[in-house]
């Protein structure tokens, strides 16, 4: 036994080796890698910030909205802004993004609407993308848009377009049989599609060691033979540069890759969810705290003289107002139409469709629910 251990042991060495976790800027907001730091400018810097910043003013108002019972359940995802905001400034206006429910940061970034929120109103509208833009709605059910994601980068390439996919997915999905088809796929058909894993130690309830044997998300990929990298989910640079190259090689035809964003998520899975059942919040948070990615940005900024104080009140006040008047045009809306639910599912309702469609009606108006 004592052997075994001490050849995991190993392995784990090996592994964590073989897949190191990139990073530009460390915690504290060091610059800790050089070869972007060309690249890294006060326009981009804070442009990155600014969007970081209004991600979680919006997840912490959509929040409250829900505390108040002006929407339904809401999954938050303060403290992985980094890694959607990074990545999705990374793609081409042209691409396509498969999100989850959780991803409204990374919707938002690559152009989609404020109006997201109010499908957790039930408005049909909310998974409506902007024209132009290539945002597939929210998937709820756990990994089931990597498939969808493989079948569209292939499209892509039968089309001999330079688009790409990115395909966006938690620590959970990559326990289910859909991770493997999309990954399999996408590797046999050398598909433009980035897989886009924000590993945030928990699937629900359960964390990561005991729902995986592996050491890490990344090295999946080698099963596939496809690349597969770790990066610092909560730095922004290290996310959009290493996102960035995945895209560039899906588009050279050089196929798919893995990357798996380390990060942590500070709230509960979703506004339904007691997350003191199963983690200790505060003690993880406090552990967490100087990882929060809008802490280190602010750091490396003043570190390098690119923060302002007169402009970091000024996007507060821009953000705060752009979020109040999208929660205003969210109220303004009529009340869901129920009859949604159903008359969209197929080009012509099938005949369960219309019986479960009757049925709910009379249930509605205080009939039988036979």
């Amino acid at each position: 036994m004592h052997t075994s251990i001490k050849n995991r042991s190993a392995h784990h060495q090996d592994i964590t080796e073989q897949f190191p976790v990139k990073q530009i800027i460390d915690g504290e907001g060091n610059l800790v890698e050089d070869t972007y730091r060309n690249e890294i400018t006060v326009e981009n810097t804070r442009k990155f910030y600014r969007q970081m910043l209004c991600m979680r003013t919006f997840d912490q108002k959509a929040i409250n909205l829900q505390r108040q019972g002006r929407i339904g359940t809401y999954p938050g995802f303060k403290g992985q802004e980094a890694a959607q905001v990074g990545s999705a400034m990374a793609l081409r206006e042209d691409d396509w993004m498969f999100p989850t429910y959780r991803d409204h940061a990374a919707s938002i970034t690559f152009g989609g609407s404020y109006a997201i929120l109010s499908s957790w109103k039930g408005r049909v509208e909310g998974n409506r993308p902007p024209e132009g833009r290539n945002i597939v709605p929210p998937s709820v059910p756990i990994a089931t848009q990597l498939p969808l994601a493989t079948g569209a980068a292939m499209a892509s390439k039968y089309r001999q377009s330079s688009q790409a996919v990115i395909a966006y997915f938690g620590d959970g999905a990559t326990s289910e049989g859909d991770f493997h088809e999309g990954m399999n796929f996408a590797s046999v058909f050398r598909a433009p599609v980035v897989f886009f894993n924000q590993n945030n130690r928990y699937a629900i309830s359960v964390p990561v060691w005991k729902q995986m044997n592996s050491e890490t998300i990344a090295q999946k990929a080698l099963a596939y033979g496809m690349p597969g990298a770790r990066v610092d989910g909560n730095d922004v640079f290290a996310v959009y540069h290493e996102t960035l190259k995945a895209l560039e090689r899906a588009r050279s035809g050089d196929g798919p890759t893995l990357i798996e964003a380390v990060t942590w998520r500070y709230g509960a899975h979703t506004t339904a969810d007691d997350p003191t059942k199963y983690r200790d919040n505060e003690e993880e948070n406090k552990k967490h705290i100087l990882n929060d990615p809008l802490s280190r940005l602010e750091a490396f900024m003043k570190a390098e003289g690119y923060w302002d104080v007169q402009w970091a009140e000024d996007i507060k006040k821009e953000i705060k107002a752009e979020i109040d008047e999208a929660v205003k045009e969210m109220e303004t809306m009529p009340e869901p139409d129920v009859n949604d639910i159903y008359d969209h599912m197929f080009d012509s309702a099938t005949w369960p469709i219309e019986e479960q469609k009757k049925a709910y009606m009379e249930y509605l108006k205080g009939g039988s629910e036979k």
